[in-house]
């Protein structure tokens, strides 16, 4: 049986691992440290996946005063969602989802903000299944002058 729960400090060195696999332009333990710090922010939290007290994914949402394509603010926002390939289409994106849903609640925040790589059409169909919809598509442009 997976649990998925809030993260806990136990659970930082594969947690990020995890977010190395995610996001791999930085090392795990730049990871480490920036989860050492977010997790001193009351608006940040985490969440973990573990099956046989193994961490096989991760969730993370923030509240930000605006999101893109939201209409209230503040708005919580997914940072990221990340589950081991072998447990995906488990479940387990949806138990992330729902307890981002939770916290926002607790919060007093009612709606939720998200996004995705133009190209990652695996995240674009799991976000309309957990009940997302595609509020706009941006295509971002940067000139460096050095």
């Amino acid at each position: 049986m997976i649990e998925v729960r809030a993260a806990d400090e136990v659970d930082f060195g594969a947690w990020a691992q995890m977010r190395a696999e995610l996001w791999p332009t930085s090392t795990p333990e730049e990871h480490l440290a920036e989860l050492i710090e977010l997790s001193r922010r009351k608006t940040f939290q985490g969440w973990v996946a573990i099956d046989k007290d193994r961490c096989i994914g991760f969730a993370e949402a923030s509240v930000r005063d605006f999101a893109n394509g939201c209409d209230s603010q503040p708005v919580i926002f997914i940072e990221g969602i990340w589950v081991d390939e072998i447990y995906r289409k488990s479940g387990v994106g949806r138990q992330f989802v729902d307890g981002i849903e939770n916290w926002a609640r607790f919060k007093g925040v009612f709606e939720i903000g998200s996004d995705s790589a133009f190209t990652n059409s695996l995240s674009h169909v799991c976000h309309q299944k957990w009940g997302f919809e595609e509020t706009e598509r941006v295509v971002y442009f940067r000139k460096k002058l050095i």
